[in-house]
This record gives structure tokens, sequence and C-alpha cells, in this order.
């Protein structure tokens, strides 16, 4: 019996190190690239004379415009982020709080969840008709407004489920003590569900910081996301793998500091109500 769990857990521990090495390696390897020589990369070397050129390159060089689109992702990310939390905590609290037929809400929820699972590929082409119309084409307006777009459904299912895990009996109380709907949301309820406005907040940011197709083809040069950028250093006859490896890993950054300290709220929100 001890040797069938010691196999077990050697096991375990064997498909954890192979899961670990298929995570962390090609982000290792990105940022070894990132500080080789074009040369290095192309012969493949192991053993390499370091350099921050690409990085400098990336960064400040006149061909880059890496610093802009950074503050472009930022702007987009954290404005998409503030907006997909006020509209979906409120439409989840509506949800939550709905007296009527339950039919209606959970309606809303499918179609929600449906409209997560539509690629968003096929969103592309109407979106750039409909912004061409409005004046809208190559804004951040335009990005903003799609990025709430496609949160807000994670936004309103995260939400609702940690409403969800409020005690009704701490609204009532609410009430009874002289509170609004609206004190009682303010005061008591939201205060309650601050890991879940967390969680759902880091996710929408990374996902709208991460997003690709939809800038690729609503935005040009000047209002070009971060990924977009990175993409730009494969050229028609000329692939800059460092400076794409250099663009990858400053990338990298906002989504890892985030991650650093918001994970517990983030594995909360994904799995909070499924154990009762």
């Amino acid at each position: 019996m001890i040797v069938l769990v010691g196999r077990s857990a050697l096991v375990g521990y064997g498909f954890l190190a192979a899961a670990i090495l298929f995570i962390v390696g090609p982000t290792l390897w990105i940022a070894m690239n990132s500080i080789k020589y074009q040369i290095a990369i192309f012969t493949g070397a192991w053993i390499f004379e370091p350099t921050w050129s690409n990085y400098i390159d990336v960064l400040f060089s006149r061909r880059s415009d890496m610093l802009s689109n950074l503050v472009n992702s930022l702007i987009v990310a954290i404005i998409s982020t503030f907006l997909v939390l006020v509209v979906g905590t409120l439409g989840a609290y509506s949800i939550h709080r709905w007296h009527g037929s339950r039919w209606i809400g959970r309606v809303l929820l499918g179609w929600a969840l449906v409209f997560h699972m539509i690629p968003v590929l096929t969103l592309v082409g109407p979106w750039y008709v409909i912004f061409q119309g409005l004046g809208l084409y190559n804004s951040l307006t335009a990005l903003v407004l799609t990025h709430i777009t496609i949160n807000l459904p994670m936004t309103i299912w995260i939400m609702l489920t940690y409403f969800n895990e409020v005690p009704k009996e701490m609204h009532e109380a609410a009430i009874i003590d002289g509170c609004g709907e609206f004190d009682a949301f303010r005061r008591v309820i939201l205060p309650l569900v601050g890991p879940g406005l967390i969680s759902a907040g880091l996710l929408a940011f990374i996902f709208s910081w991460n997003e690709f197709s939809i800038a690729l083809n609503l935005t040009a040069r000047d209002t070009a996301t971060v990924p977009v950028a990175i993409a730009r250093f494969a050229q028609q006859h000329e692939i800059q793998h460092a400076q794409m490896a250099a663009a990858s890993v400053i990338a990298m950054v906002p989504g890892i500091i985030l991650m650093i300290f918001g994970q517990r709220f983030v594995v909360r929100g994904l799995t909070v109500g499924a154990v009762k």
C-alpha cells in the first residue's frame, strides 16, 4: 500500500513538473531571447553575451512606437475595466434582486453566456462597419466599447456568483435599519463582494491588455495597442526576433504584477459557490 501511494505521488509530481515546464519553459525562452543578439538567436546559441540593446531599441528608438502603444493599452484597459465593473456589477445585482419571473434572469444570463462563446473575429467585421459610420474608427473609444462588450458577460457571471453568496438577511437588516435600496447596496452589499470586484477587474484588465484581433482591425499606427505593436516586429522582409522577444517581456510585466497581488482573489472568484 505504501509503495502504491509512493508511486502515485511520484506520478503526480511528474505531471506537475511537466505542467510547470510546459508553462514556464516558453516564457523563459522568450526572456532569454530578449537579451540575445540576433545572430545568437539564429544560431541557437545557449552560451552568449547578454545585451540590453533590444530593450533600448524597443522603448527609445525612433522606429518603435512601443511607449505610445503602452500608453494606449493602459488607457483602454483601465477605462474599459472600470466601466465594465460598473455596468456588470449593477447588472448582476439587478438580476440577483429581480422579484419577477425567474425566466427573465435566466434568459439574460443564458444570452450573456452564449455571447461570450461567440468568436471575437466574427464580430470584428460588423464593428468595423459600425465604427466607420460613426466616425470612431482608429480611436481608443472604439476599443474601449468593444472591450466592455466582450468582458461584460464574464463580469456579470462572476459578480452574480458573489451576490448569491451574500445572505439575504444582510440586505433585510440594512433596510430595517433605515437604508434605502441604493444605500443598502452601496454600504452593505458592495463591501461584502469586494473580492469579486477585484477578481473580475483583474481578469477584465488582463483580457483587455492582451486582446489582439480587435485592435489589429480597428486601429492604425497611432492608436495601436501593445499586442499589435509586438506583431509589427514581424515584417514582410524581416523578422526582428530579439526586439519582438523584448517587447513581449515588457508586455508581460503588468499582468504578472497584477496576478502576484490578486491571484487569491482570482482563484476565489472562479471557484466561489462550487462547494457548499
